[in-house]
């Protein structure tokens, strides 16, 4: 590219060269720099529909899991299959999953137990993250134990 001057014929040129040099290590450094991450909290989760007033499916689901909130959002209660309660202490439910499971995840996702979440309105996010990590199980070191692989979410329920 020239461009003429105002001297006469004196051509003043923009050399392209180092330009394109430092662009191309630019790019060598971010694609060598470049790190793919596993993906991380990958949970086979089931959301509800909305709107829809049809009949839940309730086949192999052992596991209804209610979290009742208080009037501020913290979680009240930890209650299983409408009868067992463990206050708010996940290490009572982690427990009870390890139970029911045998300690091990099944080969397949589809043969192994669904856990049905069912939460008040009001709940506040981090405690349904605290049941979901609760039921699909935990990591010991480098050893990571899966329990539970599929999660569904029944529609919340507002406060009264």
């Amino acid at each position: 590219m020239k461009f003429a001057s105002k001297r006469g014929n004196e051509k003043a040129e923009l050399q392209l060269t180092s330009m394109i040099d430092v662009i191309f290590l630019l790019l060598i450094f971010f694609v060598m720099t470049f790190k793919i991450a596993a993906q991380e909290g990958d949970f086979n989760v089931k959301m509800p529909i909305g709107g829809g007033a049809g009949a839940q499916d309730t086949t192999n689901i052992p596991i209804k899991l209610r979290l009742r909130a208080s009037a501020e959002g913290e979680l009240a209660e930890i209650v299983v299959n409408d009868s067992l309660s463990f206050g708010n202490d996940w290490q009572k439910l982690r427990a009870y999953v390890l139970d029911l499971t045998g300690g091990n995840a099944p080969p397949t996702p589809e043969e192994g137990p669904e856990v049905e979440i069912d939460l008040d309105y009001n709940l506040r996010y981090e405690f349904v993250i605290e049941a979901v990590t609760a039921v699909t199980g935990q990591r010991i070191g480098d050893d990571v134990k899966r329990l539970v692989e599929r999660i569904k979410f029944a529609p919340p329920r507002k406060a009264k």
